[in-house]
Order: structure tokens, then C-alpha cells, then sequence
């Protein structure tokens, strides 16, 4: 779509109003909205200004004009707004250089796939995430220097098993127990089905829905693979109109990674192959079925993939997921059908176009514009240095001796480990300067800032059932 077609979008649609999208660093869409009346083609090249000091990781105080130029390719007819309004995704540039941001995330795909063609490697990296979610009916919490509590409820949740509901009809997911069950006990098809229609309506393509293994209401909706810059955009999509349906029916909705205690997290497993020239490049008579390429590029995703997770699992709570028990992949290696291993290579159909490698520790707290491409810059690294990935696991890893798993390369146990081997493993990102140094020491700063610290800092209610009369 072109500036002056955008014109034409909002007249056919009776649309008076655009609302401005942009990605900060952590992965939130910031918005900002502005009559259309206002805007003219120019506003395509020129953009609007922001204060970009107020933006999370940004700009100092004294140097905070900055620009969001709106990409009219991305505009869409928002379903969330009262009156008909135009919705475009901006990137952000620089008022006195006009060079685009280095810390805005979409800049970091733009220039990840400029690198991938640079390379030769490939012209397309196509990315397909699984984003899992919970559906709760409500949820209170609260920290202060009195103390701390929080307070998740679910009409689905098996605690509720005994509760007086008026009747207590008893169709509840058990824990562990939610994978694929039919109606009554998954009470949230029509939710799901209501999601996947408006992210139809906005183009995204869905293959799948259905109830995810915990109690609770946990959810999974499966878009079709696309290429990088294209599913990092759809991925604010997924999460806002999931998050806004939910509202409007009187739920709400988290990506956070493990919110419930003793029951399996949300994961976002992420599909990713190689093509050039319209041809898929990982698939070949090596194991799985895979290329040398196929191969290399996942040896590359084993030997960084300690540091890619400081951006694919980036909070503290994803650790709490990353632990054995939990169908979480906490082993750095690769298998056909192992889902124990970090690396799956998926066997449902014998198509070269279905190779690809399934990296299964992300999950849905992840900014997907920097993930996406982290994952695509490891691959890339392994495929130039030709990186052996490795014997693959295929066995059951709680049938491995202690000295076994000892041997073998696992996920880090908490998020200062991922911001450690992201400070002392990088090279690989900032190749082509796609990552530059000042967004990653801004990444790790801010995390260990501002989350790191920020529970050290704090007791955990648990700790008064360990310590309160030691």
C-alpha cells in the first residue's frame, strides 16, 4: 500500500482517525493517535515527533526528539476502536541524522534480513511461532513495603473443583490435563474462535487453536510460518487482539511464562527455515532428513542458544518454566522427536518445504522482532563456521545417569545466567551491525536493573513459610 492508497483504505472505511503503533525495546506496542485530517503523504517520509525519553530504554532526557515514520505496507483497519480507525506500525528515526534507531526493534529485523541476503546464505528466513497463553477470570496483585500477595482465579482451574459455582458442574482441566480436551471441559473455543476471526480480519493466517496442557484456561492459537519482519509485526497483532478480545468478554489474558505454581508454563516454540530463490534450503539426507546447512545452522542455535535466551526467555518468571518436569526443553541439543531438547526437528510430513528446526525454549514474553532475528543471527553464525551440532538426544532425559546430564549443554537456570552469556557471547549478534553494543549493554542494564535487582531486593512470600520462625 502506498501513501495515497492509505488515503483511499480510510475513505472506503469512513475511518477519521489513524492510530500510530510503535514497538519499544522490551516488546510492548506504544500508540499514540491523530485525526486523519492532519496527516498528509509527506507524513509517509517526514513522520510525527515523540518525546523519546519516556519510551523504556531509549533517549536521555537531552537528547529525547524523536521520529515514528509511519510504513503504510502495514496499515490495517484496527477492530478495537469505537468510531472506523486506520492503524499503521511505525519505525523510528533519527530527527537531525533521519537514520532509522538502532534500538528500535523493528530496525533490528529490517537489518537482520538485510545481513541474511548479504550473506548469500539465503534471500527468506521464515519464522512460525506457537505462542501459548492463559485465559484467567480474574487476577489481583499487589507489592509494597507491607507486603506482597497475588491472586489468580479460573472458572476452568482445578482448585475450583470444590467450589460453590451454582451448580459446580465439575468439567475442569485437571493439572497437567488440559491438552486437547473437547467441550465442556475446554470452555473457551468460542473465545479462541472469536480471536482467530479478527486476526483474519487483519490478514494473518491461522492454522490451529486449541486448550493447552495446564488447568486454568491455558491456550494456544498457531499462525502459518512468514517471514521474519512480517510474523514480528503479526506477533503485536496476535498478542493485542487476543488481550482486547478476551477484555471485551470479561476476561483477561497473560503471556507471562508461569504464572501458575506446578503446572506447565506458557512456550512459544519457533519454526524457522532457510529458502532462496523461492527453494527451502534445510531439508537433505543428513539426519532428520536435514541438509548440511540444515545441520550447521543448528549447531550454530545450540552454541549460542544460552545467549540467544537472554532476548527469546527474557524475564525472570521464564526461568521458573526453563526447569525439568514440565515438557520445558532445558537440554542445548537436537532431536527428531525428543521434546525434551531445545532443538526439535518436526517429522509430521516428508515435504522438503516442511524442514525446518523447532527451537523450543522462547517463550510469549519475548520481543519478537529481537528474538526472531537473534535465533536467525545464530543460525547464520553456525552455517558460515560450519558448527557441528552435535549427537542428538534421542531418549527420555529423566532416564539419563546424574553424570550424563551433567555432560550435556543445558538452558540457564536464571535470567542473570542469560544476561551473563549474552555479555560474554555476542560476537554473532552484531555481525553486520544488526545488534549494535549500545542496545545490547542497554538490554542487559535494564535488565538487571530493573528486574534482576528489583526481586533481589524483595522477600518472597514463600520465604515466610521457610524462615518465619527459624
Amino acid at each position: 500500500m502506498t501513501p495515497s492508497e492509505f488515503f483511499d483504505f480510510a475513505k472506503k472505511h469512513g475511518a477519521e482517525m489513524v492510530d500510530l503503533k510503535f514497538c519499544d525495546l522490551l516488546g510492548t506496542w506504544q500508540h499514540c493517535s491523530y485525526p486523519i485530517s492532519t496527516w498528509e503523504e509527506d507524513t509517509f517520509e517526514n513522520g510525527v515527533g515523540f518525546d523519546g525519553s519516556s519510551i523504556r530504554g531509549w533517549q536521555a532526557i537531552d537528547c529525547s526528539d524523536m521520529l515514528a515514520v509511519p510504513d503504510a505496507e502495514s496499515t490495517k483497519l484496527d477492530p478495537f476502536f469505537a468510531s472506523p480507525t486506520i492503524s499503521v506500525i511505525a519505525d523510528i528515526v533519527d530527527p537531525i541524522t533521519k537514520e532509522k534507531y538502532p534500538k528500535d526493534p523493528r530496525n533490528v529485523a529490517q537489518k537482520g534480513i538485510a545481513y541474511l541476503n548479504q550473506t548469500g546464505i539465503a534471500d527468506t528466513c521464515y519464522i512460525g511461532p506457537e505462542p501459548e497463553f492463559f485465559v484467567f477470570d480474574d487476577i489481583r496483585f499487589q507489592t509494597n513495603q507491607s507486603g506482597s500477595m497475588y491472586q489468580i482465579d479460573s472458572i476452568e482451574a482445578a482448585w475450583n473443583s470444590g467450589r460453590t459455582e451454582e451448580p459446580n458442574l465439575g468439567h475442569k482441566p485437571s493439572y497437567k490435563g488440559g491438552y486437547f480436551p473437547v467441550a465442556p471441559i475446554d470452555t473457551l473455543n468460542d473465545l479462541r474462535a472469536e480471536m482467530v476471526k479478527e486476526m483474519q480480519k487483519v490478514g494473518i493466517v491461522v492454522e490451529a487453536h486449541h486448550h493447552e496442557v495446564a488447568t486454568a484456561g491455558q491456550c494456544e492459537i498457531d499462525m502459518k510460518f512468514e517471514d521474519l519482519l512480517k510474523m514480528a509485526d503479526q506477533f503485536m497483532w496476535f498478542k493485542y487482539i487476543i488481550k482486547n478480545v478476551a477484555k471485551r468478554n470479561g476476561r483477561t489474558v497473560t503471556f507471562m511464562p508461569k504464572p501458575i505454581f506446578e503446572d506447565n508454563g506458557s512456550g512459544m516454540h519457533t519454526h524457522i527455515s532457510f529458502w532462496k530463490g523461492g527453494d527451502p534450503l534445510f531439508a537433505g539426507d543428513g539426519y532428520a532428513g536435514l541438509s548440511e546447512m540444515g545441520l550447521h545452522a543448528i549447531g550454530g542455535l545450540l552454541k549460542h542458544g544460552r545467549a540467544c535466551l537472554a532476548f527469546a526467555a527474557p524475564t525472570a518468571n521464564s526461568y521458573h518454566r526453563l526447569v525439568p518436569g514440565f515438557e520445558a526443553p532445558v537440554t542445548l541439543a537436537m532431536s527428531q522427536r525428543n521434546r525434551s531438547a531445545a532443538v526439535r526437528i518436526p517429522m509430521y510430513s516428508p515435504s522438503p518445504k516442511a524442514k525446518r528446526a523447532e527451537f523450543r525454549c522462547p517463550d510469549p514474553s519475548a520481543n519478537g522482532y529481537l528474538t526472531f532475528t537473534a535465533l536467525m543471527m545464530a543460525m547464520i553464525d553456525g552455517i558460515q563456521n560450519k558448527i557441528d551440532p552435535g549427537e542428538p538426544l534421542d531418549r527420555d532425559i529423566y532416564d539419563m545417569t546424574p553424570d550424563e546430564l551433567a555432560a550435556t549443554n543445558v538452558t540457564p537456570a536464571t535470567l542473570g545466567e542469560a544476561m551473563t552469556a549474552l555479555e560474554t557471547g555476542h560476537e554473532f549478534l552484531t555481525k553486520g551491525d544488526v545488534f549494535t553494543q549500545d542496545l545490547i549493554d542497554t538490554w542487559i542494564a535494564w535488565k538487571r536493573d530493573n528486574e534482576i535487582d528489583a526481586l533481589r531486593l524483595r522477600p518472597h512470600p514463600y520465604e515466610f513459610d521457610m524462615y518465619y520462625n527459624c
